[in-house]
């Protein structure tokens, strides 16, 4: 299947050359390397953010922490809500979480329960019944694609059981350190991460939900362990529906008139929309010019020249960013429904 896709980095290459209703801005990609740069020389985003920005992420190390992921990256996509008020929540230790901690918020409760979330024999077999328990609201709102969310976690289930001997860490063993080649594994084996599209007679790889799997190892575990990879360039951010609005803020990113004319009416996009790919693979180049803008500005900075920048930390910063933000932000993101992001 992989042979006749093209990977994310030259994904987005292509599309941005050919997009025309949306455009990276050079200005705004300069800007944003600005920002990325102070963040860096500041140590306000390194490889150690991700456990130590948010309280519902895990903090050990460990072969179970491995299998909580798989599971978190499996189930994270579309959390949206058609109304900015009526949204899915859970409340987990006194807080209110939505949008996507408000699935790992379900997910923490679930394990303080007793429930082995986390286990592939156990949602290799897992009901629509027991997951609408497991994710139940405490808004009047459940959680959208409860169905496919089943199938989902059913399919991983049993492929990790049958195959890697009931853990995604023995996925990441089989690829020897390899980032590319556990995208390639994952895409392969597990149906719901091809995340892949049409556009202008190429097949173009986006792939958000693997590559943000494969960070988010990389990430707790600090590059190390089952989270070193001597090739973690090769991921690129996550294309999803909110890392391009906080593109476009920055400028770094153009919506055409006619684009903009679309997101304001509020209309929905279908898997595979051009709107919809350009977006994404424009967001994906937009963020790689920032990642090679910002390694510059660090290379003529004696006393940062060796701090690590990647892909993945400017997308944790912008999507932080976006939330952080949200009353600020005029340009609506791209409304679509699948179980890609």
């Amino acid at each position: 299947m992989m042979d006749s896709v093209m990977m994310p980095k030259a994904a987005a290459k292509f599309i941005a050359d050919n997009s025309r209703d949306v455009t990276i801005n050079k200005e705004g990609v300069s800007d944003l390397a600005k920002v990325m740069y102070k963040c860096v020389k500041e140590d306000t985003y390194n490889i150690k953010s991700w456990k130590t920005a948010h309280e519902l992420n895990p903090s050990e190390m460990t072969k179970d922490t491995v299998d909580w992921i798989f599971v978190a990256d499996t189930l994270n996509f579309s959390f949206w809500s058609e109304d900015e008020n009526k949204k899915y929540m859970v409340r987990y230790k006194g807080n209110e979480y939505t949008g996507y901690w408000s699935w790992i918020a379900a997910l923490n409760r679930a394990l303080d329960n007793g429930i082995k979330l986390t286990d592939p024999k156990f949602y290799a077999k897992i009901t629509k019944e027991d997951l609408a328990k497991i994710l139940k609201s405490d808004s009047d709102f459940e959680i959208p694609l409860l169905e496919e969310r089943v199938q989902v976690l059913q399919e991983a289930g049993k492929k990790l059981v049958e195959k890697y001997d009931g853990s995604f860490v023995n996925c990441i063993e089989k690829c020897e350190k390899s980032s590319e080649s556990l995208l390639k594994l994952v895409v392969e084996e597990f149906p719901s991460y091809r995340d892949v599209a049409e556009y202008n007679g190429n097949t173009v790889g986006i792939f958000k939900r693997v590559q943000i799997l494969i960070a988010d190892i990389w990430a707790c575990f600090e590059g190390k362990s089952y989270g070193e990879f001597h090739d973690i360039n090769f991921i690129t951010m996550f294309a999803d529906y909110r890392i391009p609005q906080a593109l476009v803020q920055f400028k770094a990113m153009t919506y055409s008139d006619k684009l903009t004319e679309f997101l304001n009416k509020d209309q929905m996009m279908k898997t595979g929309d051009k709107y919809e790919v350009e977006i994404r693979g424009c967001s994906i180049q937009a963020v790689e010019d920032v990642t090679e803008e910002t390694r510059k500005l660090l290379s003529a900075d004696n006393s940062t020249k060796d701090s690590l920048i990647n892909a993945i930390i400017i997308d944790h910063y912008l999507w932080d960013y976006r939330r952080e933000h949200a009353a600020d932000i005029k340009v609506p993101f791209h409304k679509i429904r699948c179980i890609y992001y």
